[in-house]
């Protein structure tokens, strides 16, 4: 952003121009990919990526960035609309205005951590959470692409609906009930009219709805390894032929050349010679859903049809979505700045991120953030402002409208190729890789929210692996404080040559009466167990303690009421405390809360040993020095 604030937003129009028309070529296949897998379709996908990508670019605090749907953000849309869609019995149609909303909510949710300053705290997040997280996006995406891959589709697959028909019944049983009930229908006493209305229920009805259930049953990732034994017993060859085929000029093209996006290659190679087989009527395989023609128009059932019981089991989702979206843009923006050596806004990121996702939901777009292979594509291909993020959509949007029939008769199976590809793809090999050298608690972590993002909850996932890396990060904290904070006799810090050397001036004297504590490092909850032990480990020889916290930066509320516990048992043994070396940050909470002057006058807290020192001189009896030297 600070290099477009410098050059301006129109000085870089070739560079941007090519910039945002090859990102954009990267995107299309992406896109329509994404929105294939997400449940809405492939038009989803490219309303997702026309309208973020313009939007995020516009008003979004990294020049270089190019948005739109991304593996993460895709896989936890993915888990949203399949919840939802389960809800209204399996349509789609009915289930879209609560499907939008949620996107939308998150998108302004995006807008309000940016407006709130949550940016800047992004880059806190522990890379074992991320390098399992992302791991675990790419296991998501192979796995649940594999039905595709081999060309099996559950509701086509006649034995597995068979075995739905008696729950179909009772479903649509169920719904007969309900209707009944929403009329005031007493079944019970008309009991004919249940009769009279279950009779009504056709073959074809039930089929319907064995397909659905069959559908849900395989859906996700447990659910791919459910049918995975089925997929393999009725492989279509055609689709499993087109995927490798896809496959292999994704990673065969790179080879020759990266001047053009591989990706591309394949879509077209792929899809143009699987569509002229078919009209020699040599080939016949499944197309991805047909991509309506036109402008998108808004769906403004998501205002006039909202219903707050629909939308709010979702509240989290949104919020979990957003977070994603924040760090997914985040992550890639600091990319870009070290491809660019230029320095992004996080929270201005944000607020251009959630204004794309709300603008796409309502237009009936899949979420998306900043897309890390994208961004760097165009800033090899000579992007420097946000203009070529914006060129990126209107590239897309001129498909839309001029090649949306066209793009209608590509292959499933070729996006299912694209698919394991990016799964392979966004795997952190960097964190596998270095499993061997990493610390086990490390391990531990990543481990742990790769496994339960993969079999549970993406966001739920992230949430735990948060609080396992903040306990873990708090204990070796709390260890290494406690390791390096020692009490002990002047006399003893000289013998052991690990006295600091402003003790050397007493080093002689008031061995017995004089004990020191050393406190290095935050005294927060963590370490209050151990401190909660000072009092017990002064002996009854001392009458005085001396506690340095030059090296402690911070106190929470556990280490302050902690200090003063251990102060008042000190003061019911007669044991005098003194304070040297307060920093400004816990000098501030002790004085507030009193234990400055209550417990230690201000005459006993010193800025320096020195000063401490004069003191000791100057009130301390050196009893038992001087009955051994009289001795």
């Amino acid at each position: 952003m600070a290099d477009e604030k410098q050059t301006g937003l129109f000085s870089n129009i070739k560079g941007d121009l090519f910039g945002g028309l090859t990102a954009g070529i990267v995107a299309l296949p992406l896109a329509l990919a994404f929105g294939l897998s997400s449940g809405l379709g492939p038009d989803a996908g490219l309303y997702g990526a026309i309208f973020i990508a313009f939007f995020a670019a516009l008003f979004g605090g990294t020049a270089t960035q190019i948005s739109g749907p991304t593996a993460p953000m895709t896989a936890v849309s993915m888990l949203i609309i399949a919840g939802i869609v389960q809800s209204n019995n399996g349509d789609i149609e009915q289930a879209l205005p609560a499907i939008l909303t949620v996107f939308l909510l998150a998108g302004l949710i995006l807008v309000g951590l940016g407006l709130i300053g949550v940016g800047r705290y992004i880059k806190y997040i522990p890379y074992p959470v991320v390098s399992g997280f992302m791991t675990a996006i790419g296991v998501i995406i192979l796995i649940t692409q594999l039905l595709p891959f081999l060309g099996y589709y559950p509701k086509e697959d006649t034995a597995l609906v068979e075995k739905f028909k008696p729950q179909a019944e009772e479903v649509l049983f169920a719904k007969i009930l309900k209707e009944e009930a929403g009329e005031g229908i007493l079944v019970l006493e008309d009991v004919q009219e249940t009769l009279k209305r279950t009779a009504q229920v056709t073959d074809a009805e039930i089929i319907i709805e064995a397909k659905t259930l069959a559908a849900d049953y395989a859906s996700g990732v447990i659910g791919a390894l459910r049918v995975l034994g089925n997929a393999f017993q009725n492989i279509n060859y055609t689709e499993l032929l087109l995927a490798l085929l896809t496959i292999f000029i994704i990673y065969g093209f790179k080879r020759i050349t990266t001047a053009v996006p591989s990706t591309l290659v394949a879509l077209l190679v792929v899809s143009i010679g699987a569509y002229i087989l078919q009209m020699n009527g040599t080939l016949t395989y499944r197309s991805i859903p047909t991509i309506p023609a036109g402008f998108p128009m808004p769906r403004l059932e998501i205002f006039t049809n909202f219903s707050w019981a629909q939308v709010s089991p979702y509240i989290f989702s949104a919020f979990s979505l957003a977070m994603l979206g924040a760090i997914d843009s985040l992550l890639t923006s600091l990319v870009a700045d070290n491809m660019t050596k230029t320095k992004h806004n996080p929270n201005q990121e944000l607020i251009g991120q959630g204004i794309g996702n709300s603008i796409a939901a309502v237009f009936g777009g899949i979420p998306g953030a900043g897309a890390t292979i994208r961004t760097v594509v165009n800033i090899h291909s000579g992007g420097k402002t946000r203009l070529s993020g914006m060129v990126a959509g209107v590239l897309l949007l001129f498909v839309l409208l001029a090649l949306g029939p066209v793009a209608s008769k590509i292959p499933a199976a070729v996006l299912a190729g694209i698919l394991i590809t990016v799964g392979i793809g966004v795997m952190d090999y960097k964190g596998l890789g270095a499993l061997n050298n990493m610390p086990k608690e490390e391990i531990f972590v990543m481990m742990v929210v790769m496994v339960l993002s993969v079999f549970w909850n993406l966001v739920y996932a992230v949430g735990i692996g948060l609080i396992l890396a903040a306990l873990i990060f708090m204990k070796k904290m709390a260890d290494i404080t406690a390791q390096e904070s020692e009490i002990k006799k002047l006399r003893d810090h000289t013998e052991d040559k690990k006295y600091w050397l402003d003790e050397a001036v007493l080093a002689n004297k008031y061995n017995e009466e004089v004990y020191v504590k050393h406190l290095n490092g935050p005294l927060f909850f963590g370490f209050t167990n151990d401190f909660q032990d000072l009092s017990t480990q002064v002996p009854s020889t001392a009458s005085h303690v001396v506690i340095r916290m030059s090296r402690v930066p911070y106190i929470d509320q556990s280490g302050l009421f902690t200090m003063e516990d251990v102060l008042i048992d000190l003061e019911n043994k007669n044991i005098t405390s003194l304070f040297v070396g307060l920093q400004d940050q816990p000098k501030f909470l002790i004085e507030k809360f009193g234990v400055i002057p209550d417990l230690v006058p201000e005459n006993r807290v010193f800025k320096d040993f020195q000063e401490c020192a004069k003191w000791i001189e100057a009130n301390v009896k050196d009893q038992y020095n001087s009955k051994n030297r009289s001795a």
